[in-house]
This record gives C-alpha cells, sequence and structure tokens, in this order.
C-alpha cells in the first residue's frame, strides 16, 4: 500500500543567532511555523529507490538526497517518490521537511523512528514535530508555541538560490540577544506586535548576498503587509496579511509585476506531527 506524506514549508517567523559552539554549530531561538503549500513524499515498499517530479525537481540531484537519508538511517528499504513544489536552498526547510515526511511515512508502515533525527539537519527535528514551535540550541530544543491565529500568507522567492554556509560566514556578529519573552497567547496583531519586537539575524548579510531579497520584502510592504521578513538563510521572504483576500490580490499583484519570482499565497499547514 502506497503511504503519501505532505511535506509542509517550513517559516521562521523570527530567527536569533544567539551564540556559536566550540564545533563550529550555531546556536539559534526560532519561531517555527508550517506553510499550507509543500512538498509531497509517497512511499512504497523497496527496494530503496527515489524518483522524484514536480516543477523544482530538476534542481535536485537523486544522489546525496536526504530522503533517502532518511530511509537509510531508519534502517529501511522503500521506494521514495518526491514531488518537488518547492524552491530549493531558499530558506524554507524544503530538504529537511521532505526528509521528515520519509520519516513520519515509515513511522506509518511500522518502522522505528531513528533516536537523533537531527543529524540528518539542523530543521529535520522541527520538521519531524510539524507544530508551531519555539525552535533553539543547534534545532534540537524544541517547545510547542501557544495555539496560532490563522495567519494569511504570501510566500516570495525569487528564484536565486543563497548558501546558508555562505550567509552565515557574513554573520558580524555570532552572540544576539534571544527572543523577548512569549505571551501565553497570540491573536493576529498580537502576534505581528511581538514579532516586529524580533529579528532574523541572518536577514542583513543574506541581502548583502542576493540583494534581490531587499526587492522582495519592499514588493510585500507595498502591497500592505503588516510584516515582511525572509525566512531562514533566504532567499524565501514572506508577508503576513490581514485576510486571505488581501493576501490573494497581494500575491497577484507582485506576480503581475514580478514574472519569474515564485510567488504563492496561502495559510498555515494542518498539524502533521510523527507519532
Amino acid at each position: 500500500m502506497e503511504i503519501t506524506e505532505f511535506a509542509p514549508a517550513k517559516l521562521n517567523l523570527a530567527l536569533h543567532i544567539t551564540g556559536l559552539r566550540e564545533d563550529g554549530y550555531h546556536m539559534l531561538d526560532s519561531l517555527v511555523v508550517f506553510a499550507g503549500t509543500g512538498d509531497q513524499v509517497a512511499l512504497l515498499p523497496g527496494p530503496l529507490s527515489l524518483t522524484m517530479d514536480g516543477p523544482f525537481a530538476s534542481c535536485l540531484s537523486t544522489h546525496d538526497n536526504l530522503c533517502l537519508k532518511a530511509a537509510q538511517m531508519a534502517g529501511a528499504d522503500v521506494q521514495i517518490a518526491l514531488t518537488k513544489n518547492l524552491p530549493v536552498a531558499s530558506g524554507i526547510g524544503g530538504g529537511s521537511a521532505d526528509a521528515a515526511a520519509v520519516l513520519r511515512g515509515l513511522g506509518r508502515m511500522g518502522v522505528a523512528l531513528p533516536s537523533r533525527p537531527e543529524q540528518l539537519g539542523a530543521d529535520v527535528p522541527v520538521c519531524l514535530a510539524g507544530v508551531p514551535t519555539r525552535m533553539r540550541g543547534v534545532g534540537e530544543i524544541l517547545e510547542p508555541l501557544p495555539p496560532m491565529p490563522d495567519l494569511h500568507l504570501v510566500l516570495v522567492n525569487p528564484r536565486l538560490e543563497v548558501s546558508t554556509s555562505d550567509v552565515f560566514r557574513r554573520l558580524e556578529t555570532k552572540e544576539n540577544p534571544p527572543l523577548p519573552e512569549l505571551p501565553d497567547s497570540f491573536d493576529l496583531h498580537g502576534l505581528v506586535a511581538y514579532l516586529t519586537g524580533c529579528r532574523n539575524d541572518l536577514q542583513v548579510p543574506a541581502i548583502s548576498l542576493c540583494p534581490a531579497i531587499a526587492t522582495v520584502l519592499r514588493a510585500l510592504q507595498d502591497e500592505g503587509a503588516l510584516l515582511a521578513r525572509m525566512s531562514g538563510s533566504g532567499a524565501t521572504c514572506f508577508g503576513l496579511f490581514e485576510s486571505a483576500s488581501a493576501a490573494g490580490l497581494a500575491a497577484y499583484r507582485i506576480g503581475a509585476a514580478y514574472e519569474d519570482w515564485w510567488i504563492t499565497a496561502t495559510g498555515l499547514a494542518p498539524v502533521t506531527a510523527a507519532g
């Protein structure tokens, strides 16, 4: 029987870099949610293999792929079919979300989850959790957030890849303040007010490498976003809007002005947590 799993885009609503460990890993403090757009993974009994389709499949190699590494870590012989809808190297956790989806699917097939999924990548544990989360440490300390309001999002990527390692090398200050104290609950405007007091510490160094990110942020702001910010190490940015209709109109208008960009209006994904 085929098992299918949704691999939603991961969004860092805020991302503070709070230190650098001796082993070279950066410490972080981040608010993470998952969007209603993403990749799709299908699993069938083995032998181990990976096939890909979708609009961004040509940007990936079947060799050294996190989906295969996830199956190998779990000790599973499984056929994996990945539909790649998300841009790659784009700050929305696509590879980690795909690996987490493989692990969730394997769990539904009766395969035990590996004990240290963070070895696949810092974003894999939070993608495996699949719920709005405060993520700390090097990605392994997870704290579920208070219930989120409905979020009306526009995601924009200028179809330019940004190297995470290059962005971190451009980060001048490695020890920055953590997130402000979290409130007990959020409504939309309370969340926007809270996020306004937060940052993405990687946004400035990413813009220095990819100036188009600044253009994306301006486009979202010009269309009335309550908040516009880069996710992860870029180049994908998100805008929070007052309503689904406002988000849809913004996505349409930005798409008309920048036909080469990847743009989508979406909400939050349903919970995808592994059992």
